[in-house]
């Protein structure tokens, strides 16, 4: 099951990776906010990490950032009471973070992970349904709830 809707936002250094996940998502009929970074500009990625964020607080959505490394967003982003960001360069993490970590925010690192790989992981992570149950005990645990 899809989301309803998706927000993407990189830096400099994930301008390009962004752009091929776009193509990728656009071609799959998903419905897709870009938050920027518009350019390879040298740009400051907390700021696109907070609006990210703040759209994702907002509406109940998932997200998608990307950097040079994937972990300046991600400890951006995760500053966010109720987001829960996974950097994920590998198939497993992807599917774990939304199964056992109700994860709403995918972070990718532009000069780790192939566009090929980012692709699948994107997809495994929107694909993939929080299994709740023992999980959600967790993930209140995380939220201070």
């Amino acid at each position: 099951m899809l989301p309803e809707a998706l927000f993407i936002a990189s830096d400099h250094a994930g301008f390009q990776l962004k752009e091929d996940l776009k193509g990728h998502f656009t071609a799959r009929g998903w419905k897709l906010e870009d938050l920027g970074a518009h350019s390879e500009e040298s740009c400051d990625y907390p700021l696109f990490a907070h609006a990210l964020c703040a759209a994702v607080l907002r509406t109940g959505h998932r997200g998608i950032l990307i950097c040079g490394t994937g972990l300046g967003m991600c400890m951006t982003a995760n500053r966010h009471q109720g987001i829960r960001a996974a950097m994920c360069t590998h198939e497993f993490q992807a599917q774990a973070a939304r199964r056992h970590n109700d994860a709403n925010v995918l972070c990718l690192g532009a000069r780790i992970t192939a566009p090929g790989l980012a692709r699948v992981l994107a997809d495994l992570f929107l694909e993939t349904a929080f299994d709740g149950g023992r999980h959600q005990r967790r993930v209140e645990l995380m939220d201070g709830i």
